[in-house]
């Protein structure tokens, strides 16, 4: 219900908005997720997914969450579900590399109509060194497949192995998922000379976000959402504003939000959408960065669950710019969402490290740290006060 109400009620006015910017946008997210077995306590069934992609008319790429007793049914069920669907999803398959029959696994799916493969090497405790691997993605060659690898939190480096998997098998497509933040510091260096090695923005924070968009080829990022962990709506409207304050254009972002991952997935060579647009020329606005650093403290702590009342409450005495302020319309749109995030705050469901509404407070530094890009009208919006911070100070 919670997530039903973001969108309505507050989210769908700052998509619409963007969307005003990208005519012709067609949105493909490049990684979603279904299952009811992961260890993690996220679930999704395949009629969730459609009803999140709904709202902005979105495909996806969907393959099994964590399954521990092995995936060849939760293949089955994707690759069944996908059939049906009419074009607006495509499956990978799901393997654990250290499974004796995993590449005869991923070869039996990929005859079967699957895109391609998913590997974990959190979950599954691999590195890309694992022999198998070096097999799947020469699986993957063979058909123009699409290998998406997960590249966050709580695993070592893994660019370098990725570097010499793209280049030995040219004709595999490989995704390093969450803004490849594990190897990000280095490897968009080497993007302009990888055609088939891409950056998912299935992440929440936006210095490494606006990186990603500022430093790497265009043609070498795909929007994604990580749904049920992200949302369609929101993903898709995080990911563009943080385009936008980078620099890209219209035309750059709808490859981007979709046309990319399509052509990929058909077996297409990729667009070239042009060079990166560097590094920002103007430093972040003072006021605005206070904002940042008290929001982003905020989300550090909300994802160690402990307490993070206090670096919230200095997020909103960071905005109490007061109404003369050349920032106090950035500064407004964010006490609005964190009021939003007040009134639709609950108890996290069983499992999850953070309440759904959490996800209010990402939009919210996502705002604060894109300053430049336009957001929703706002008529009858109040000045941000001292007088209306005060009733959140710290003690």
């Amino acid at each position: 219900m919670c997530r039903r109400v973001f969108e309505a009620d507050v989210l769908r006015p700052w998509f619409d908005r963007l969307a005003e910017e990208v005519p012709g946008l067609a949105l493909f997210d490049a990684h979603t997720h279904v299952g009811a077995n992961d260890p993690d306590g996220f679930r999704q069934t395949i009629d969730e997914l459609l009803a999140e992609l709904a709202p902005v008319a979105a495909r996806a790429l969907v393959f099994p969450m964590h399954e521990p007793d092995g995936y060849r049914e939760a293949n089955d069920v994707v690759l069944d579900r996908v059939a049906s669907s009419n074009g607006t999803l495509r499956a990978l398959c799901r393997v654990q590399p250290k499974d004796p029959g995993a590449v005869a696994e991923a070869r039996r799916c990929l005859e079967a109509g699957a895109s391609g493969i998913k590997l974990h090497p959190r979950a599954e405790q691999f590195t890309l060194s694992e022999p198998s691997v070096r097999d799947l993605v020469a699986a993957a060659h063979e058909r123009r497949g699409t290998i998406l690898i997960h590249a966050g939190r709580g695993i070592p480096a893994l660019g370098q192995d990725t570097v010499h998997l793209a280049e030995q098998f040219p004709d595999a497509r490989l995704i390093l998922a969450h803004c490849a933040i594990s190897d990000l510091a280095w490897l968009w260096r080497e993007l302009p000379r990888l055609p088939n090695v891409f950056i998912d923005t299935a992440w929440w924070n936006p210095a490494d976000l606006i990186a990603m968009f500022s430093l790497c080829p265009p043609a070498n990022v795909v929007w994604a959402s990580d749904s049920p962990y992200g949302q369609p709506l929101i993903a898709a409207s995080q990911t563009m504003r943080c385009a936008f304050q980078a620099g890209l254009s219209g035309e750059q972002v709808r490859g981007v939000m979709g046309t990319q991952v399509e052509r990929m997935l058909d077996g297409e060579d990729p667009l070239d959408l042009g060079p990166p647009p560097g590094p920002e020329q103007r430093a972040l606005d003072p006021l605005l960065d206070r904002v940042v650093s008290h929001l982003t403290t905020t989300m550090g702590r909300a994802f160690a669950r402990v307490d993070f009342s206090e670096p919230l409450a200095l997020s909103r005495l960071a905005c109490a710019v007061g109404e003369d302020s050349h920032v106090a319309p950035n500064c407004g749109v964010v006490l609005e969402l964190l009021d939003a995030f007040d009134e639709h705050l609950a108890p996290p469901e069983e499992g999850r490290p953070l309440p759904a509404a959490a996800r209010l407070l990402v939009f919210a530094l996502i705002v604060a740290r894109t300053p430049d890009v336009p957001f929703p009208d706002r008529p009858d919006a109040p000045a941000p006060t001292r007088a209306e911070a005060e009733l959140h100070e710290p003690n």
